[in-house]
């Protein structure tokens, strides 16, 4: 009986350890991506009929490059495909956003500026679409 006790005690123990391990390895991951303070580049690609979008050479060929350009100022990028409008029964609003999260401004717009055109010429490989670019600070 003393034994049963003992294992019971101690895979307790494991377990809540184990789970809030994991819990603050979790918080450690989401808070660096929402970070106050960082500045979130969203490139917004807007759906119309007759434009097309390339998701995989954008995942696998644009965002790298470009990702690859922003160096030890990048924090994170993500991509995302549009699938659905915030209303039943009206169009699509984006077809993609892609969004960097970079530390400074100003080594974001230092990074891109020599890059600027090899960056344009790109887009005829995967879109025919003129992005829409969104500057903004995380504040929360």
């Amino acid at each position: 009986m003393k034994s049963k006790l003992i294992v019971l005690l101690l895979s307790t123990f494991f377990t809540a350890f184990g789970q809030e391990k994991n819990s603050q390895k979790s918080e450690k991951h989401s808070s660096a991506i929402v970070e106050k303070g960082l500045i979130k580049v969203s490139v917004m690609y807007p759906y119309a009929e007759g434009k097309t979008f390339d998701m995989a050479y954008y995942e696998t060929k644009h965002m790298p490059m470009v990702a690859g350009y922003l160096g030890e100022n990048l924090v994170k990028y993500t991509i995302e495909k549009g699938v659905a409008s915030g209303m039943p029964n009206t169009p699509l609003p984006f077809m993609a956003i892609g969004t960097f999260y970079v530390k400074s401004l100003s080594d974001y717009q230092a990074a891109i500026a020599p890059n600027r055109d090899t960056i344009r010429k790109d887009f005829a490989n995967y879109t025919n679409i003129t992005p829409i670019i969104l500057v903004s600070e995380v504040i929360k």
